[in-house]
């Protein structure tokens, strides 16, 4: 959708409605090209009006190649579906048809207030997207007459599927249940008329973040780098806690509400925004190609992709340029999921390591060992106790519910993990337990998670799915959790995973674990404790995991009992 205010971006943008018929699950292998024998440009727009850094995407690119013809582009079916889900195909243009969609007979009405004219001055136009335009305008009446808003207008004319209608009816969906988070633009109301479908949001003056950027010479500097995606990670962990995944990412769609350096920034732009149920994954191909993480490529994702981005945002404000850099799209998308950042060339030596160690945990290209956002809220690059409240996080909910789930075995294993995690490590699991709200003894039960929910909820929880997941995790029977048991149960092994002290603390966690909870075990035994069905092959995997000296758990057992058991291990009969 059009941008709320801000000038008309430079990044090639993707947006995909996954077709019915002959879709691979993922995107498709690609041979590795040799890399283009000259330096990456800088991804910010250069000081010059002919700058390459502007014009270089729409250019002939440069290619070596080891056969007459050019590797198969991911960025092809997603431009020819683009153009068809919004009714651009051009006569000529080969289409590719999406189901069910009927161009003819739709419904555009909205249901949306028609007294748009009789209530606002449009002005000047300020923005332009791929889908719509954004104006300012001023109220002629009311409470707020003669101040000033933002005004994005998305022609009707436009909407020429069912999907893109949907579109803009979700988009005024999670604005209007959203609104009110001080880093995110305020909506206040939105218009219709034949023609055209007016949403009404909060002006922002001080100009886009990718603006600042520029006028900063390319880079921030980490002190003000981290106040920036303070406000980023604020604003997102909000979204995520209420199931709204935002999708497309990047400085063009942040905001300054005024032109004061410390100024607020807002988040701005939700049209390829979408709800994200807390055990689902999303599969259709949306954002802008430089910030699309991963397992967008491979069409199953969730709120971590929006993690990923904002490692994308944190690496350009450090030190100016992309991690990841190629002349078309599909170079872009091979670079993302083939390649890795650079930290070697300045100014990276110079930073703090702990800034660089913040960016590669949002960079991982496993978007399990990711941080949330209210966990990098508590990463020590960003860490300040005085100012920092910390978000409750959805992800403890599915954690808990999957230990809740557990075999005792790993649930043993769980609670000798936990003795392992430091002080810091510790910090945020004891905010998300504060927010719970143990009793006078120090203890929760299952209906505390329901309620501290409730306490953080808006409407757009009913449309994610959120509220009906919490009420499930709330109806299991379990035990009281003091804190001990809860850190056991919220702990991510993916994400201890991608520590360098992973190593560290699967040695350390495993003789606890000795001590406490190992004992002899029959396969037979921990195959019915895993759930597994007595077979050949199931009883092959697991004779790894034991010992054969006293037939109790090794240490690869007790790391692969940590993550639960995988069907993907089993070899086939």
């Amino acid at each position: 959708m059009g941008l709320c205010h801000g000038k008309q971006i430079q990044s090639p943008e993707i947006q995909e409605e996954i077709p019915s018929i002959e879709e691979p699950s993922e995107v498709p292998g690609i041979p590795r090209q040799p890399k283009f024998p000259f330096y990456s440009p800088s991804p910010l727009r250069g000081s010059y009006k002919d700058s390459s850094a502007n014009t270089s995407l729409n250019s002939t690119p440069l290619r070596f190649l080891k056969r007459p013809f050019p590797p198969p582009s991911p960025a092809k079916h997603i431009k020819a579906l683009l153009a068809r889900r919004h009714g651009s195909v051009k006569p000529n243009e080969a289409s590719i048809p999406e189901g069910s969609e009927v161009e003819l007979g739709l419904n555009k009405n909205f249901g949306f207030s028609k007294q748009f004219f009789s209530k606002f001055e449009l002005g000047e136009e300020v923005g332009r997207g791929h889908f719509g335009y954004t104006c300012t305008a001023k109220e002629k009446k009311g409470d707020m007459k003669g101040e000033e808003v933002a005004i994005k207008v998305v022609p009707k004319a436009k909407m020429t599927t069912a999907i893109s209608i949907e579109d803009v009816r979700r988009e005024v969906r999670i604005l209007n249940s959203l609104t009110g988070h001080r880093n995110l633009v305020q909506f206040y109301d939105a218009y219709e008329d034949e023609d055209n479908v007016y949403i009404v949001m909060e002006l922002c003056k001080g100009g886009e973040l990718l603006e600042r950027i520029l006028s900063r010479g390319g880079k921030y500097s980490e002190e003000d780098a981290k106040a920036v995606i303070f406000q980023i990670l604020s604003v997102i962990s909000f979204c995520h806690l209420q199931g709204v995944v935002h999708r497309d990412l990047k400085p063009e769609n942040f905001l300054f509400l005024t032109k004061d350096e410390k100024s607020t920034l807002k988040a701005i732009d939700f049209g390829l925004s979408d709800f994200a149920k807390p055990d689902e994954r999303l599969n259709d191909i949306v954002g802008s190609a430089y910030y699309v993480a991963p397992e967008v490529l491979h069409r199953s994702y969730g709120t971590e992709a929006d993690m990923w981005s904002i490692g994308v945002i944190a690496y350009i404000l450090l030190c100016g340029s992309r991690p990841f850099w190629a002349r078309t799209e599909s170079g872009i998308f091979r670079a993302v999921l083939k390649e890795e950042p650079s930290f070697d060339e300045a100014p990276w030596p110079s930073l703090s390591s702990q800034a660089k160690d913040f960016v590669k945990i949002l960079l991982n290209k496993d978007f399990r060992k990711r941080m949330t956002a209210a966990q990098a809220l508590c990463h020590p690059w960003l860490w300040n106790p005085e100012e920092l409240k910390i978000p409750l996080d959805i992800v403890v909910y599915k954690l808990v519910k999957a230990y809740i789930c557990s075999s005792s075995l790993r649930k043993s294993a769980l609670r000798a993990l936990a003795k392992t995690l430091t002080v810091d490590q510790l910090y945020f699991l004891q905010e998300q337990f504060s927010l719970l709200g143990p009793n006078k003894s120090g203890y929760i039960s299952l209906q505390n998670f329901k309620m501290a929910l409730l306490r953080n909820s808006t409407d757009a929880m009913k449309d994610s799915g959120i509220l009906d997941f919490v009420n499930m995790v709330s109806s299991l029977q379990y035990r009281k959790l003091d804190f001990e048991e809860f850190a056991a149960a919220a702990i991510s092994v993916h994400q201890m995973e991608a520590l360098d002290a992973w190593e560290q603390h699967a040695r350390h966690g495993y003789e606890f674990f000795e001590k406490d909870g190992n004992r002899p075990i029959m396969i037979e035994e921990l195959a019915s404790d895993l759930g597994l069905s007595p077979s050949v092959p199931v009883h092959v995997v697991l004779q790894d995991w034991i010992r054969h000296s006293d037939g109790k758990l090794s240490l690869l057992g007790f790391v692969k009992l940590l993550h639960g058991f995988s069907s993907r291990t089993i070899p086939k009969a």
